[in-house]
Order: C-alpha cells, then sequence, then structure tokens
C-alpha cells in the first residue's frame, strides 16, 4: 500500500512526457512546432504539481527539483524559439524533395518553408536534460511517500514513462495534420515503447501488495469487486488498442496514420485507467 499525491503524479506525467519529447526531437524530422506544443503541456502539468503540492503538505526535496525541472524546461523552450530558423534537418531535407517533385512535374517552383541551414539548431540533449530532472523530482516524490520505497519507486517511475510514452503516442499522431509529408518513423517508435512498457507496468501494479489483494478480496474497493475487474478491462483493452494501432501503422494509405492516432486515443483513456484505477484502489 503506498501513498498516492496529485504532485508527485503530475510531474511524472510532466517528466515521462518529456523524456519521450526528446525521443523524438532527438530524431531531427518533427518540426519545432511540435516541441513548443510538448513543452507548453508538460510545463503546464509540472506547475500544477507545484500548485498541488502547496495546497496541501509540500514535500521539499520534490519541490524543490520540480522548480529546476520548471526551469530547465524554460530554457529549452526559449532555445528552440531563439533556434526556429533552422527548423530540423529531416524537415529541411522533406520539404526541398517535395518541391523538387512538384518542379519536375508542372514546371513550377512551388512555394516552399524557408530554413537557413546555416542556423544552430535545436540541440535536442536540452529535453534529456529537463526530463532527467524531471525524473529525478518524480524519485523524490516517490521516496517520500508512505509505503514500501522500492516498491513505490518501480511504480512512479514506470507509471510516469507508460503514461509519458501514451500521450505522446497520441499527440504525435495529431502532429501529422500540421505536417503531413513526415516518414512514419517517430509514430511508430512511440507506439513500440507503449507496448513495451504495458508489461511492466502491469507487473508492477500486480506486485504485492498489488492489484492480486483486489481481485481476490483481500483489499475491499467498496464496490463489490467491480473496480478490480474495471482495471483488469483497462489493462487487456490497453494492450488491444496498442496492437491494433501498430497494426495499422503496417498499412500504406495515409489514413492509416490517423486511424492508429484514434486507436490512441482511446488508449489515452485505459493507460491513464490502468494506472490510476490501480493507485487508487493501493492507497494505504
Amino acid at each position: 500500500m503506498i501513498e498516492l499525491e496529485a504532485a508527485t503524479l503530475l510531474v511524472g506525467w510532466a517528466a515521462g512526457g518529456w523524456f519521450f519529447l526528446w525521443v523524438t526531437t532527438r530524431r531531427r524530422e518533427v518540426g519545432l512546432g511540435y516541441g513548443w506544443l510538448m513543452r507548453g503541456i508538460f510545463l503546464a502539468l509540472a506547475a500544477g504539481s507545484l500548485v498541488a503540492a502547496f495546497a496541501t503538505e509540500p514535500a521539499w526535496s520534490r519541490e524543490a527539483v520540480t522548480l529546476v525541472f520548471v526551469v530547465a524546461g524554460l530554457v529549452a523552450a526559449a532555445v528552440s524559439v531563439v533556434r526556429r530558423a533552422a527548423g530540423t534537418s529531416g524537415q529541411r531535407v522533406e520539404v526541398q524533395r517535395r518541391s523538387a517533385r512538384v518542379a519536375d512535374m508542372t514546371g513550377i517552383d512551388r512555394a516552399e518553408t524557408r530554413f537557413d541551414a546555416s542556423a544552430p539548431e535545436f540541440p535536442p540533449v536540452l529535453d534529456l536534460v529537463a526530463a532527467a530532472v524531471g525524473l529525478l523530482a518524480t524519485l523524490a516524490g516517490a521516496i517520500a511517500a508512505e509505503g514500501p520505497t522500492g516498491l513505490a519507486v518501480a511504480r512512479t517511475l514506470v507509471g510516469a514513462l507508460f503514461t509519458g510514452a501514451v500521450l505522446s503516442a497520441m499527440l504525435l499522431g495529431h502532429w501529422y495534420l500540421v505536417q503531413p509529408g513526415l516518414a512514419r518513423g517517430p509514430l511508430l517508435q512511440m507506439v513500440r515503447a507503449a507496448g513495451l512498457l504495458w508489461l511492466p507496468e502491469t507487473v508492477v501494479m500486480l506486485w504485492p501488495t498489488g492489484m492480486v489483494s483486489v481481485l481476490d478480496g483481500t483489499i475491499d474497493d467498496g464496490y463489490n469487486g467491480l473496480l478490480g475487474w474495471f482495471w483488469v478491462g483497462c489493462v487487456a483493452m490497453t494492450l488491444l488498442l496498442v496492437v491494433v494501432a501498430r497494426a495499422a501503422l503496417r498499412e500504406r494509405q495515409y489514413s492509416a496514420v490517423m486511424a492508429a492516432t484514434g486507436l490512441m486515443y482511446l488508449a489515452i483513456v485505459t493507460a491513464f485507467g490502468q494506472d490510476l484505477v490501480a493507485r487508487i484502489l493501493l492507497v494505504p
């Protein structure tokens, strides 16, 4: 049984999502606007963590590191804006390729997004630094929580990465509407990450004292076991949705990307249910 605090939960979501933002930005294929969107979301979550902490009982070690996380995130965001003229190398190549193709087919040079190839690009390592600091804040919150420390750390960190991967997959899928020439590699990577993290997420929630105790009635969920079976349904549906999304991305049509995005939209609901329902039921 482990104490659940909103501040740790929120900073964990922000840190896990920021880690997978780094996984995407280091490929240098997705436009800078995607990073601006994601950093804004995760900074809001980190700020919400601080508000939640000071509205209750702050764990000063967690809050101090969360403040550093916010600062590191703001630095990454600022550098990304300052260096926007360069775009990303992968995006520049794609724009040039598509423009050349149109010119060959029509004989007309179409207007294209202009990038300054000589300007310095945004360094993705700044996203990695922000994510690492955020995960340290999450770790501090897990250590400060009431309950077995090792299990609290495992559940908190794995949960942060799992929900971060699913959230990143869903938001990245929507970005294909903004950048339609983007290859499927970044989205495939996010869907795979969500699938790989599903197993450790399930295992740490079953580890004693875990959801097995809810399912066998040792821990009363207050609804005659209904919430325990709801959790089982979320676990099964999350895996199914991720597998079907991966299968959809094997299709060559562009609509397959939108289908996979819709499936990951549903997976957000079931994945957060898989994580949150277990955490709530296993509170001391």
